[in-house]
Parts: C-alpha cells; sequence; structure tokens
C-alpha cells in the first residue's frame, strides 16, 4: 500500500477545516498542517483531527507548500487547501490508487468551483486540473499569486473532483482579487516585467470576452458574468499595480543620477 501525507497551509480556517479533515477519513496516513498565524480554532481543530501542526510565517503559496513537502513522512504527499475536498468519486480513485503499483510520478485530477451557492462548469473555471498527488521529489510548487505543481517525470489522471468552496459572497472575491493582483504584479516586476500600456488597454476586455465567450460563461448565469467581470478586474489591477511599481523605480532611479550629478 502507498502511505500517504497529506498538508494544508491555513492561516484562520475554522470554518473550513471539519469538512476538509471529514473527506479525507482513513485514507491519510499523515497529516500536516503549516499554519500562518490563525487566531481562530484551526490549529486546535487540526489538533483533534491527530494532524502535526507547524508555525511558520507566511512566505508566499509555493515556498509553503515546498515547506510541508520537506516535513512530510510518506514517500507520496497530497496537497490540498483548507476550502477543499475530495468528491466521493475521487476519495475511491484515491483509495483504489493507494493500493496499486503507481505507474506516474505524479497524478492530476479536476477542480470543480463552488462559487456563490453554486457550482460552475465554465467560465475558465472548470475543469481547472490540478497536480496535487505526487511522489517526494518529483517535482516542487512554484508561483506567489497563483501557485502550481511543476512535475519532472510522468503525470497521471485520478477520476472525480476535488471541491472547491470559494465565495460565498462577492465581497469575498472582490478582498481576494486586491490581494492577489498586488501579489501578481510584484511576481512580474521580479521576473523583469515592466509597464505596458497596450496589455492595460487591451488584456482586460480580452480577458472577459474569453470567460463570457470562448469559455463559455454565458451557461453559468449571473455567476458567469460576475466570474468574467471579476476576472478582467485581476487583469486590470495587475497591470496597474506593475506601472505603479515602475515608476516607483524610474523615480528613484532618477533620483539617484541626480544625487550622483548635481545640477551646476
Amino acid at each position: 500500500m502507498n502511505r500517504l501525507a497529506v498538508t494544508f497551509i491555513t492561516k484562520n480556517e475554522e470554518r473550513n477545516l471539519p469538512r476538509a479533515f471529514a473527506s479525507l477519513e482513513d485514507l491519510a496516513d499523515d497529516l500536516i498542517v503549516v499554519d500562518s498565524g490563525s487566531t481562530d480554532r484551526t490549529t486546535q481543530i487540526a489538533a483533534e483531527h491527530g494532524a502535526r501542526i507547524f508555525a511558520r510565517a507566511w512566505t508566499g503559496f509555493a515556498d509553503q507548500r515546498n515547506f510541508a513537502t520537506g516535513l512530510a513522512t510518506c514517500e507520496w504527499l497530497l496537497a490540498l487547501d483548507a476550502d477543499e475536498q475530495l468528491s466521493a468519486e475521487l476519495r475511491e480513485s484515491i483509495r483504489a490508487w493507494k493500493n496499486a503499483r503507481p505507474r506516474n510520478d505524479a497524478y492530476e485530477f479536476s477542480r470543480c468551483a463552488n462559487y456563490l451557492g453554486r457550482w460552475i462548469r465554465h467560465s475558465g473555471w472548470y475543469p481547472d486540473r490540478k497536480t496535487r498527488l505526487y511522489r517526494r521529489g518529483s517535482g516542487e510548487f512554484e508561483g506567489a499569486a497563483h501557485d502550481s505543481f511543476h512535475p519532472k517525470g510522468s503525470v497521471g489522471r485520478l477520476r472525480g473532483d476535488l471541491l472547491h468552496h470559494t465565495f460565498a459572497t462577492l465581497e469575498q472575491h472582490e478582498e481576494t482579487v486586491e490581494a492577489y493582483s498586488s501579489a501578481a504584479a510584484l511576481e512580474m516586476f521580479a521576473s523583469g516585467k515592466r509597464r505596458s500600456r497596450s496589455a492595460l488597454a487591451i488584456a482586460p476586455a480580452w480577458t472577459f470576452l474569453r470567460r463570457i465567450v470562448l469559455q463559455r460563461g454565458f451557461l453559468d448565469g449571473r455567476r458567469g458574468w460576475l466570474i468574467a467581470k471579476m476576472s478582467a478586474r485581476y487583469t486590470r489591477l495587475k497591470y496597474q499595480k506593475l506601472a505603479q511599481l515602475s515608476n516607483g523605480t524610474a523615480r528613484a532611479n532618477n533620483a539617484a543620477k541626480a544625487a550622483r550629478h548635481p545640477a551646476p
């Protein structure tokens, strides 16, 4: 049997964790929670379910996940978020996988999001395949705003959905867009990208049209329209914040040059 460690990165997830843990019953051989300063009952709930808990200041999604990987005692790991749970079909797929000889180094499966109380099947949000089950040393997570596992070897696919409970209110979605757009701008800036007037002018509108038309967001009704709108907003904010970072660097460089070469 393949022993499996399940990892979580958390902060104030007392409402979500019980549901996530319940979906893992009889599947996890090791439970690991890396917590970033929860002030609610997150760590108590984790302890009640037998998890090993580690406190660590937030350093980004990918870095936290990779840190959790290093704590596992098993060869195989499953990385989950607290607001995710295994569907019945995915549970059975993982159970069958545990009792068979693995043919791949990592496995992906579809993720289905619940948005404002309904499951989303279009809008670019489904099937949203995620590689989350992997052999230790077969890759690592990368990315600051949207982390993903980058495998070194072969990737198989398991049947069933990872159920993702996203936003219960539009205000929650707006707050996340604000935070993620800031992280994305910093990531772009660190990689050498600078402001782009053409991207700021074109990308938001194209994002909206792609979501609502090409990715059939109109079939998700009002929620599809909101997803397209918020995706366009995220794109606009990301480039606006990148421009602000670029302008700030330009002003700092000009000031430094002026200091080195004062006016006569």
